[in-house]
């Protein structure tokens, strides 16, 4: 059997009935609606020197210096040479995704930090309320990297499945 797991998943763009922006900090916002705007718009707003919020709660900069600190070692280099990388993730996350979450028929676990401001932890409730059988671990000192010290213990549950 297939299980699938998530951690701090974006909803689809369309997600009837989600107030999909509601609770990102303010640049992630600007700079995910100005991916929902186009690739020229995103483009031109990566290129206008817009400050960012702080993304990271204490916790992620925490996990980020310790157990994850790998992750920007992949991350530096993928941006080495512009923001093409980050302007397609952004794009990829306001394209429809071309399914209904309601179809997945494996078992699915979502994981997400209540504090985090770049992916609010709606959007795993969300997906929680339409995949049939998902469940859904809310830790509430987590923001979207931290969450990922919960790994250990989402990969015991895949394996049980």
């Amino acid at each position: 059997m297939t299980a699938a797991v998530a951690a701090a998943s974006v909803a689809p763009f369309d997600a009837a009935g989600l107030s999909w922006f509601e609770g990102m900090i303010a640049s992630g916002e600007a700079s995910l609606r100005a991916a929902a705007a186009g690739r020229e718009a995103k483009e031109a707003y990566e290129t206008s020197g817009a400050l960012y919020d702080p993304e990271f709660i204490p916790a992620d900069l925490e996990a980020l210096s310790g157990p994850w600190s790998w992750f920007g070692k992949v991350v530096g280099p993928a941006l080495a040479n512009g923001p093409g990388p980050s302007i397609d993730d952004d794009l990829a996350y306001v394209t429809p995704w071309g399914f209904d979450p309601a179809s997945i028929r494996v078992p699915t676990l979502l994981l997400h930090g209540e504090r985090d401001g770049m992916v609010p932890a709606s959007h795993s409730r969300w997906l929680a309320s339409r995949i049939p059988g998902a469940e859904l671990r809310l830790s509430s000192d987590d923001g979207h990297i931290s969450v990922l010290n919960h790994a250990d213990a989402a990969l015991d549950w895949l394996l049980a499945r």
